[in-house]
Parts: C-alpha cells; sequence; structure tokens
C-alpha cells in the first residue's frame, strides 16, 4: 500500500507542475488525506460537465477491523455535485447526491459450540447513497482541497463460507452511517 500511495503522489506532482499552463480547471484528481488512517487508499476524478455541475467517481481499497471482524476488499462511487453561482472552476461549495457500491471478504475470530477456534469467513456486498455538502477551494490556481460530510444508506447481503452471520461486526458499512472526508489534489 505504502507503493501505491508513493506512486499516486509522485503523479500528482507531476501533474501540478505540468497543468499551470490552463486556464479553467475543469478536471481534479484527488487523495483522500485521512485514508491511511483507517488502512485505505482513496482516489477521485472529477470532471466538470458545465458551469455549475460535476461528476465525480471515487474508488478506494481497504484492509482494516471493525471490532474484531477484518474487512478487505474495494468500493466504487459515482457522485454528481452542483455547484451553485455557475462556477466553471470546480471550487466553492456544493451538494453532492451519490451512490456507492462496496465488495469485501471478511474474517473474524470465532469460537464453535465445542469451544474450538477458527476463523469465520464471509464476503458481504452492499449499495448505497447518500447526500454531502461539502466544499472544494482552488489554491495556487492548481492545488485543491475538499472537505465534504453527509448522511449516506447501505444496505449489504452476507455470503457466509466459514461460521455464521452472527459471527461478524459489518458497522456502518450495512445501514445508516456517514460519509465524510477530507481530500487534496490538483486541478488541471
Amino acid at each position: 500500500m505504502k507503493k501505491l500511495l508513493t506512486c499516486i503522489i509522485a503523479f500528482v506532482m507531476l501533474l501540478v507542475f505540468t497543468s499551470s499552463a490552463f486556464a479553467q480547471k475543469r478536471n481534479a484528481f484527488k487523495v483522500n488525506i485521512f485514508s491511511p488512517l483507517v488502512k485505505s487508499v482513496s482516489v477521485f476524478y472529477e470532471r466538470a460537465l458545465s458551469d455549475g455541475a460535476s461528476a465525480q467517481l471515487g474508488f478506494f481499497y481497504t484492509g482494516f477491523k471493525v471490532t474484531d471482524t477484518k474487512f478487505s476488499g474495494f468500493g466504487i462511487t459515482p457522485e454528481f455535485r452542483l455547484y451553485p453561482g455557475k462556477n466553471p472552476d470546480l471550487k466553492g461549495f456544493y451538494l453532492g447526491p451519490f451512490i456507492r457500491y462496496q465488495s469485501f471478504s471478511l474474517e473474524t475470530p470465532s469460537i464453535d459450540m465445542n469451544m474450538q477456534e477458527y476463523t469465520a469467513e464471509a464476503s458481504f456486498s452492499s449499495f448505497g447513497g447518500g447526500l454531502l455538502i461539502g466544499g472544494q477551494f482552488l489554491f495556487g490556481d492548481v492545488v485543491t482541497l475538499d472537505i465534504f460530510i453527509g448522511p449516506s444508506y447501505n444496505s449489504g447481503t452476507v455470503k457466509v463460507d466459514v461460521g455464521t452471520e452472527d459471527d461478524f461486526s459489518l458497522g456502518s458499512f450495512d445501514g445508516f452511517g456517514v460519509r465524510g472526508g477530507v481530500t487534496v489534489g490538483i486541478a488541471f
């Protein structure tokens, strides 16, 4: 994961140095700076569709624990953004309805009826959506800072390979939750 993060940072720096020649910023490539705290990598690409509207596609890969349940997998998040004021430069406050698909492998330690320890295994996939409110700011005509938060809802299914569904703690990956983050990136 460190190699992937290093490659992403190198790519962002390359784009920062080569993109200053463009007047309007109609594209942005961003990374969530808090993702490493939960052992994840989150990247986003945003493209202006018209003045005041854009589409963003996010992708994350993770491998972390919620209580004793280890999640490893990915998610894809398409999002539509509405910027008031017909701003063509992907900056300002916005509303962002989104949908999200997630797919994970789950593992957790468990004990059977004979008091024998084993590792419960399952797969989990969910589909959901929500609405973000956020602000994206442009510094030096190249660097973006995007801060967002909003409610979300996910509904998923667990397919158990070893153990029972009760072995797994799904946290906010199933049901109501909050999606939030802070990204930095480059506009070009």
